[in-house]
């Protein structure tokens, strides 16, 4: 749901000029900014190497991590193959700003309790170093954006439930920096 919606989304923006976008299968999108990689084996970027330069901005969705691992952990599964993929997409765009996409509950204290939330935050942490310009976006409520065809089925469901939801956060927010909160 999210990287179709952020594609979309690009796809649709007028300062967008052009989306790379590299998939294991093709996302089945046809436009005129959009070039797609299909490409398997994310643990070897240099056969396409050559056509990764030359972008300013990098969003980068990895996905959500399902279960542990059983040899090395998700350490080794999740954050490991993230940097290595990254510091070669940072030293072929120094200058690019990289926005992560990962996820609510995220630790970047890498003390917490739940597993993923902390190698999450450790992958988040070892790519504000990599890059000069780094973000991270953690969403947690989400509306779909029109044209999706990947929609959980659930999603419909629920999907009412977003303006109310957005309502009660902004507020919140809102009253926590009145109140010196944030």
């Amino acid at each position: 749901m999210v990287g179709e919606g952020i594609l979309l989304e690009c796809l649709n923006h007028p300062d967008v000029e052009q989306v790379l976008v590299i998939n294991r299968k093709s996302a089945g999108v046809s436009h005129p900014k959009l070039r797609e990689i299909v490409h398997t084996d994310f643990f070897n970027l240099a056969p396409v190497e050559q056509q990764l330069t030359g972008f300013q901005r990098l969003l980068f969705l990895p996905g959500c991590i399902v279960h542990w691992h059983e040899q090395g952990g998700l350490y080794a599964h999740y954050l490991r193959p993230h940097i290595e993929r990254s510091a070669a997409i940072a030293k072929l765009n120094p200058e690019m700003t990289f926005c992560y996409v990962t996820g609510a509950g995220t630790d970047s204290s890498e003390q917490g309790r739940i597993a993923w939330a902390r190698v999450k935050g450790a992958t988040e942490n070892a790519l504000i170093q990599l890059f000069k310009q780094a973000y991270m976006f953690r969403p947690a409520l989400m509306k779909a954006t029109p044209g999706q065809k990947n929609l959980k089925s659930y999603y419909k469901l629920f999907a009412w439930l977003y303006p109310i939801g957005r309502y009660f956060t902004l507020r919140a927010f809102v009253l926590c920096r009145k109140w010196g909160g944030l």
